[in-house]
C-alpha cells in the first residue's frame, strides 16, 4: 500500500508562525541555469503605452549606430566573463527596443560573438523581438541562417484602426504577411497581442484572437493594456474598456485558448504542447540570466551570494562607458530578507506553481523560512500547497498581487 509522503514545511518541533533563524547569506549548493538577455535600445517610432527602455534616433539622416553598439555589447560580454566562468548558457533573447531593425550582418556578427566567448548549449533556445514591418520581416530568412531558432512578434492587434491608436507603425495587412514570412522560417513564432484597448469591444477583442489563431502558432502573449506612468498613455490616458468589460475580456480569451488546445502557463503566456518559452520560463523560476546591453538587468548566483545589476539605461551613455570599461550603473546583493519576496514574484506568475524543493535550491534558504505566509496564503483561498508542490490557486491567480504582498517584507 502506498502511502503519501507529506513533506514538512517547517522543521520539527517549530511552529508554523514561530520565526526562523535565517543565514546572513543564501546557502546555494549550486547555481541555477543561465541565460543571456541583449538588449537594442532603438525603435522607428516610440509607442505611446510603452515604458522599456527604447528610444528613436533623432536628427535628420541620421542612422542607427549599429557598429557602435555591438562593438560595445560583445566588450560589455567580455567584462562579465568572470562571473559566469564555466556555465553553459542554455537561452538568448534579444529584446528591445526594436531588434529587428538590425541588419542581418550584425546579428551574425553578434550571434558569433556570443559563441566565441560562452558555452552555448547545443539545443539552445534563441528568440528575437521582431515588429511586423515589411522591411523587418524580409530579414527573417537571413535571421534563422544566423542561429535566431524563435520569432516573437509584435502584433498586439489585427485592427488598423486599433494599430492607429496604439501608435503602432504597420497595419493589420503587414501583421498578416509578416507572420506568414516567420512561419516560413521559424517553427518556433510567438506573436503578441493585447486587450482592453481604447474604446475595444469584446467582439473586437476576440476578433484579434481568432485571427492570430488562425495562423496556427505554438504561442501567445496576451497582455491588458496598461497606463504606465511616464508615457503619454499615463500622463493622458485615453478612453479605455472599464475594469469589468476588461475583466470579461481576459475571461473570454482565456476559455477560447483553453478550447484551441492552449496551456496557460503564465499569467499572461499560453502555448501548445512543448512550445512554452524556454528563455521566459528560467526567469519565472528564479533563474539567472546575464544582460549586457543599454539598460539590460540581470540576476547572477554564485557561492557569495545573488547580485542584481543594471547596465547604464540611455544608449548614448552605455556607449560612452564602454570606451573606458564602465558598463553596470548599479550592483547590488540582494539580502536574504529579500530573497522570499523576489522568488514569489516570479513564481507564482506560473499557474502550475514549483516544487517545494525549487525554494531553497534557487535562495539558499529553508522553506520554513515562509512557513508562516504560506499557511496565511492558503487561510486566504490564494495558494495551494501539496506533497511536493506550492501552486497560486484560481483565486491566487487572479489577485496576484495580494498573494505576493503576504512574502513582502516591512
Amino acid at each position: 500500500m502506498n502511502e503519501r509522503r507529506i513533506i514538512p514545511i517547517a522543521p520539527a518541533g517549530r511552529g508554523l508562525d514561530s520565526p526562523l533563524p535565517l543565514p546572513q547569506r543564501p546557502q546555494l549548493s549550486a547555481p541555477p541555469p543561465l541565460a543571456l538577455y541583449v538588449h537594442f535600445p532603438w525603435c522607428v517610432r516610440k509607442c505611446p503605452y510603452c515604458d522599456f527602455n527604447s528610444h528613436t534616433v533623432r536628427g535628420e539622416g541620421s542612422t542607427l549606430p549599429e557598429a557602435e553598439w555591438l562593438q560595445a555589447v560583445v566588450a560589455d560580454l567580455e567584462a562579465s566573463l568572470p562571473q559566469v566562468w564555466g556555465r553553459r548558457v542554455h537561452s538568448i533573447f534579444i529584446g528591445g527596443g526594436t531588434p529587428s531593425l538590425l541588419s542581418a550582418a550584425g546579428l551574425d556578427t553578434l550571434l558569433t560573438a556570443i559563441r566565441m566567448r560562452l558555452p552555448l548549449d547545443p539545443l539552445a533556445e534563441i528568440t528575437l523581438e521582431a515588429n511586423p514591418g515589411t522591411v523587418e520581416a524580409a530579414r527573417f530568412r537571413d535571421y534563422r541562417a544566423a542561429g535566431i531558432n524563435r520569432l516573437s512578434l509584435g502584433i498586439q492587434s489585427f485592427d488598423d484602426a486599433m494599430l492607429v491608436r496604439l501608435g503602432r507603425i504597420h497595419g493589420g495587412d503587414e501583421a498578416r504577411r509578416a507572420i506568414e514570412i516567420a512561419q516560413a522560417s521559424f517553427e518556433r513564432v510567438n506573436l503578441d497581442l493585447m486587450y482592453a484597448l481604447p474604446e475595444q469591444s469584446l467582439a473586437q477583442a476576440l476578433a484579434d484572437l481568432e485571427t492570430a489563431l488562425a495562423f496556427g502558432t505554438g504561442h501567445l502573449s496576451c497582455y491588458h493594456l496598461t497606463m504606465e506612468p511616464n508615457t503619454p498613455f499615463g500622463h493622458s490616458p485615453p478612453p479605455v474598456p472599464d475594469e469589468d468589460a476588461a475583466a470579461d475580456m481576459q475571461d473570454a480569451i482565456e476559455s477560447r485558448l483553453a478550447a484551441a488546445g492552449f496551456e496557460h502557463y503564465e499569467t499572461s503566456a499560453f502555448a501548445r504542447p512543448h512550445q512554452h518559452s524556454r528563455h521566459n520560463l528560467n526567469y519565472w523560476s528564479f533563474g539567472d540570466y546575464l544582460g549586457i546591453g543599454p539598460g539590460a538587468h540581470g540576476k547572477l548566483s554564485s557561492h557569495e551570494g545573488i547580485v542584481r545589476e543594471m547596465r547604464h539605461k540611455h544608449p548614448a551613455r552605455y556607449l560612452e562607458g564602454a570606451a573606458k570599461g564602465d558598463f553596470v550603473q548599479e550592483r547590488r546583493e540582494v539580502s536574504v530578507a529579500e530573497l522570499p519576496f523576489e522568488f514569489m514574484m516570479n513564481t507564482l506568475r506560473l499557474t502550475g506553481g514549483f516544487q517545494s524543493s525549487l525554494f531553497a535550491s534557487r535562495t539558499g534558504l529553508p522553506l520554513a523560512a515562509v512557513a508562516a505566509e504560506l499557511k496565511q496564503a492558503q487561510a486566504q483561498g490564494l495558494l495551494e500547497v501539496g506533497n511536493d508542490f506550492i501552486r497560486p490557486t484560481e483565486r491566487g491567480c487572479r489577485f496576484l498581487n495580494d498573494l505576493l504582498q503576504l512574502f513582502l517584507k516591512d
